[in-house]
């Protein structure tokens, strides 16, 4: 079922670098393990070491026994969610409360919070052993996926360092699935909108509104 790379996988490859400075750039640190993972990530997937999947392709392979390992933070996965899929994020809410952590909330609230609705995170110290207590045989067969692809890249590269060797990735995220393609959606919000928040989530529902009235018309 797992498709090869190709125009939609380089197209998903191209939204992931457009998005990772905007989302996750919170200090030179941290932005250079982003990029170290990330361009880990893509030699894994270009070697087919770790298989892309579309999100139709993804509901047909879970019913014959992949397991989809949804590595969103808990308030993306509250909104909307696969039944059936394991939670674990890969970034976690920074509660440090110190001065120049208080400083980089409030920058990050300002140029990405606001706007994203996103609070400022850090990289679940956890991720592998939680995923290695709920999946402790690794040759188990794991879909991992996030909202748009480039923080389940990250993660499926830290699980295939921990030994995991049956690893597939949800190109482009759930960003690119459609009505229908999983048949069992857990929350209120549609799959695909989950990421959305702050201002940009009632510029989406004016879109809708508009698109709505125009059908109608």
């Amino acid at each position: 079922m797992a498709i090869q790379p190709n125009h939609f996988y380089a197209s998903a490859l191209k939204h992931a670098d457009q998005n990772k400075q905007l989302i996750f750039t919170t200090g030179k640190t941290k932005s250079l393990q982003i990029n170290a993972k990330a361009s880990n990530a893509r030699q894994l997937i270009q070697s087919g070491a770790i298989q892309p999947f579309t999100p139709k392709e993804a509901a047909a392979a879970m019913k014959e026994g992949l397991m989809l390992l949804d590595i969103r933070p808990v308030w993306e996965t509250e909104k909307a969610r696969v039944k059936g899929s394991l939670h674990v994020p890969l970034f976690v809410e920074d509660k440090d409360y110190s001065a120049i952590t208080l400083l980089k909330k409030w920058v990050h609230f300002g140029y990405i919070g606001l706007w994203t609705g996103q609070k400022f995170t850090m990289f679940n110290p956890n991720f592998v052993r939680q995923v290695e207590a709920a999946v402790p045989d690794k040759k188990s067969k794991l879909l991992v996926a996030c909202g748009e692809g480039l923080r389940s890249m990250m993660a499926a590269s830290k699980l295939y360092e921990g030994g995991y060797r049956n690893l597939g990735w949800l190109a482009g995220g759930f960003n690119r699935a459609i009505e229908g393609d999983f048949p069992e959606i857990e929350g209120k919000e549609k799959l695909q909108y989950a990421t959305i928040g702050g201002v940009s989530y009632y510029f989406l529902r004016l879109l809708l509104l508009l698109q709505a009235v125009g059908k109608s018309d």
